[in-house]
């Protein structure tokens, strides 16, 4: 009884292992090298990417395996055709977007995974028809930019007037991509990638008056799923930096190290500006922000930026390149910065127009918006 006991114990940990939800994919590609091999990979090419699982090919095919949570999770299918190694390949690599569920899925294509076709998972079928109706469309518009501005000459991306045209092309492509995102969820409330979709848009800017009625609209199973939750409560908190808001009051230092308070600058227009040295569209806004601050700062306005930096030396050197001559402040812990917690700010550039009274009366004003606002006001 006793030794049957103790088997079953030892057998208990590799049983619930077993029993792991886990997603397998066979990966099946013709025409590749005996070097080449698969990686699955979540969060390619973000400041935290996470390598899941990576193989060689055997027979003619590549089996990866990756965990599965509550909901499907969307992770990267990356082929090295050389096996030089996955931090070689470069900005654009061999690359396909998978969804991760429960069971086995197959992959199959001829030399690039980029172009090949999922089969046996009902998720990644519903994926393909959301990318050709909504992410697809802009493809082509977002390659035509970013090869214009690979192929422009240093004198070209040092000319503020060219590179606030390419990153007024890549506000447009967005607008419209969103538009798109906006009528799939509309039309498809209690489909999974609605909720994507809405999460997406979400990332950059809760707008609660835009976002709260749309997620209203899903399904009481999105809503209610970990990611309709998580999505719901972020709406809520983000209500208070809405338009009409009272702007929460802070304190951070300055770089010299000196507290500084939002009110402090009571009596003034202050856009409060978040930003980092490490994000490119951030840097590309910057001269848009000079320009205004240049332009109005004898008539009452100001800006006070809010850096999401990691690291004070790279704050700091950003400051002096782009030449900002406003209050600058920051915590330097990154993602993890209390002011933008206390405001909600998922993703980067983001900014809040504050009246004298301390009241938000407009957010995200970016390029000729900014300036019109201010126009007005001033």
């Amino acid at each position: 009884m006793k030794k049957g006991i103790w088997i079953a114990l030892a057998l208990a940990p590799l049983l619930s292992r077993a029993q792991d939800p886990v997603s397998r994919i066979t990966v099946k590609l013709t025409g590749l090298k005996p070097s080449a091999r698969a990686y699955l990979v979540k969060d390619l090419g973000m400041t935290v990417q996470l390598t899941l699982d990576s193989a060689r090919m055997k027979d003619g095919k590549f089996l990866l395996k990756g965990k599965v949570t509550d909901l499907p999770e969307e992770a990267q299918i990356v082929v090295d055709h050389t096996g030089q190694g996955l931090q070689e390949l470069g900005r654009k690599p061999d690359m396909l977007v998978i969804y991760l569920e429960k069971g086995s899925l197959l992959v199959s294509g001829n030399d690039s995974v980029a172009h090949a076709v999922v089969k046996g998972s009902a998720i990644n079928e519903a994926y393909a028809r959301y990318s050709r109706q909504v992410l697809e469309p802009g493809i082509r518009e977002t390659n035509e930019v970013e090869a214009a501005y690979a192929a422009a000459s240093a004198e070209q991306k040092k000319d503020t007037v060219f590179v606030s045209g390419l990153m007024a092309r890549g506000q447009n492509i967005l607008k419209e991509r969103d538009s798109l995102k906006l009528n799939y969820i509309r039309q498809h409330p209690d489909a999974y990638f609605s909720l994507v979709a809405l999460q997406e848009i979400a990332s950059r800017d809760i707008n609660a008056e835009e976002v709260a009625p749309l997620f209203s609209g899903l399904s009481e199973r999105l809503r209610n799923s970990k990611g309709g939750m998580a999505l719901g409560k972020a709406i809520e908190e983000v209500k208070a930096t809405a338009i009409g808001a009272m702007a929460p009051d802070f304190v951070q230092n300055d770089v010299d190290g000196k507290p500084v308070k939002l009110s402090d600058f009571r009596g003034k227009y202050v856009l409060v500006d978040f930003w980092a040295s490490w994000c490119g569209p951030c840097r590309g806004e910057n001269p848009n922000v000079l320009k205004a601050f240049n332009t109005w700062k004898g008539k009452n306005f100001t800006v006070l930026g809010v850096s999401l930096d990691g690291k004070k030396d790279a704050w700091l050197a950003a400051i002096k390149t782009d030449g900002l001559p406003w209050t600058q402040v920051s915590d330097l812990q990154a993602w993890k910065n209390a002011v933008a917690k206390q405001y909600g700010i998922m993703a980067i550039p983001q900014n809040f127009l504050i009246d004298p009274a301390g009241k938000i009366i407009a957010r995200n004003l970016r390029g000729a918006d900014l300036e019109k606002k201010l126009e007005e006001l001033l």
